[in-house]
Parts: structure tokens; C-alpha cells; sequence
């Protein structure tokens, strides 16, 4: 019996352990900034991309 709850504990132990340093990992890259998108970058169209109504022949 003293056996088992040794091992119970200890395995508990490993368990908090491993709990804290996964909080702590997830909170610092939640501290992270983020990066934003600009709000003026503009598409870029290639000429051939830009019509629609040209269309090529099937070989």
C-alpha cells in the first residue's frame, strides 16, 4: 500500500510540474505582439492575370 502511494505521488508530482511549465510556455507567446496587416498594401497584378476576358485555346 505504501508503494502504491509513493508512486501515486510521485507520478502527481511529474504531473504538477509538467502543468506549470506548460502554463508558463503558453502565457509567453501569448505575450508575443502581433504582427498586423497594413491596411494600404495593394494586390499586385500581373497584366496577363488582370483580364478576364482573354482566354487561351485548348490544345
Amino acid at each position: 500500500m505504501v508503494t502504491f502511494f509513493g508512486i501515486l505521488f510521485a507520478l502527481l508530482a511529474v504531473n504538477a510540474v509538467l502543468l506549470i511549465f506548460s502554463v508558463n510556455g503558453a502565457s509567453e507567446r501569448f505575450k508575443k505582439p502581433i504582427q498586423k496587416i497594413s491596411e494600404t498594401s495593394v494586390a499586385k497584378f500581373f497584366p496577363r492575370e488582370s483580364s478576364e476576358t482573354e482566354y487561351k485555346k485548348a490544345v
